[in-house]
């Protein structure tokens, strides 16, 4: 509690900074926990280049990526309060604190990545990001985080059967810890900032990402083990600090709302060249990517709905993602 009251303090004194230079050009600070370069960070540039541009250089955006401001934990709780300005966060940290965000997260949900964008990129998506608003943040868009499988140090996975005493980092999300338990294996929650390490040491057998991921955290060089099961295709969403948006004239929150949308297309761009890049640096460096039947899978992943998906409203949620064509 008393941390949170600094940070409140903290972003009270920033706020009134803001206001006072909104006249002059104002510089958001934006959080990603992914290195420079990479897709997210990159669509936040492009995001904060036509904020600049459609605002005559009123405003501009600092992207801190490596995990400068924090891991995603974190950063949500400064994004809440107005420290941070902007973030870049995945679905799954935001399950507990909005219910809404849960339905995307659930395996298998999406039959494939171009059926998740044409979900999130429509009514159903504006319809999540009207939810994170009550939280103290303003959803603006979401960009692709990939089709996510597990790879690990151990073995090919061929089947559940293989994943049986296995132990893999995932998400602080009770969607992934119960994915994985209801596959037989062992969900650790990690930062992400740790996974290298982990599996290095031998402290998890492997995780569960995308082929970026996999590549640009080096994953790849302590799990050469990469299996295409593909249970997540779990958005990542941009979201404002409602202590900055607020403070946006009507005509500026338009201008912040299109510019996000706008930049979405270019991270698609980015993440398609993205993943065939890193799918072919990672062949390259002697991982072994392995295909499988991905119905038995499905078929587990029944528990983890009757458990997380009971509220009618949420149910609706998941019928309506399922019957878009």
């Amino acid at each position: 509690m008393l941390h949170f009251r600094k940070l409140a303090a903290a972003a009270a004194v920033v706020a009134l900074s803001f206001a006072g230079t909104a006249g002059a050009q104002t510089v958001l600070r934006s959080s990603d926990t992914h290195p420079d370069g990479y897709p997210t960070v990159e669509a936040v540039k492009y995001f904060g280049e036509l904020i600049k541009e459609r605002t005559s250089g009123r405003y501009s955006v600092e992207v801190y990526h490596s995990a400068q401001l924090g891991q995603e934990a974190d950063t949500i709780e400064q994004v809440r309060t107005g420290v941070i300005d902007l973030n870049r966060v995945s679905m799954g940290p935001w399950n507990g604190l909005i219910p809404e965000t849960t339905i995307p997260s659930l395996p298998y949900i999406f039959r494939s990545v171009e059926h998740a964008r044409k979900v999130m990129n429509g009514p159903i998506g504006d319809e999540i990001l009207a939810a994170f608003e009550p939280h103290g943040v303003v959803g603006l868009a979401f960009y692709d985080g990939g089709a996510r499988s597990f790879y690990n140090s151990k073995k090919a996975i061929t089947s559940i059967d293989d994943l049986k005493g296995m132990k893999f980092r995932v998400m602080q999300s009770d969607i992934f810890v119960d994915m994985v338990a209801a596959l037989g294996a062992s969900a650790t929650p990690m930062p992400y900032g740790e996974v290298y390490t982990g599996i290095e040491t031998g402290v998890i057998d492997g995780a569960e990402n995308n082929f970026p991921s996999y590549d640009t955290a080096k994953h790849a060089e302590v799990a050469k083990f990469f299996s295409l099961d593909e249970h997540l295709i779990v958005p990542e969403v941009l979201v404002m600090s409602k202590v900055r948006w607020d403070q946006l004239s009507p005509e500026d929150q338009t201008i912040f709302r299109q510019a996000a949308k706008d930049s979405v297309q270019k991270q698609y761009e980015l993440w398609d060249a993205q993943v065939a890049k890193s799918r072919e640096t990672v062949e390259a460096g002697g991982s072994k990517i392995n295909e499988l039947d991905k119905q038995a899978f499905i078929d587990a992943m029944k528990p983890v709905y009757d458990k997380h998906v009971t509220d009618p409203k949420l149910q609706d949620l998941v019928k309506r993602i399922q019957e878009t064509q």
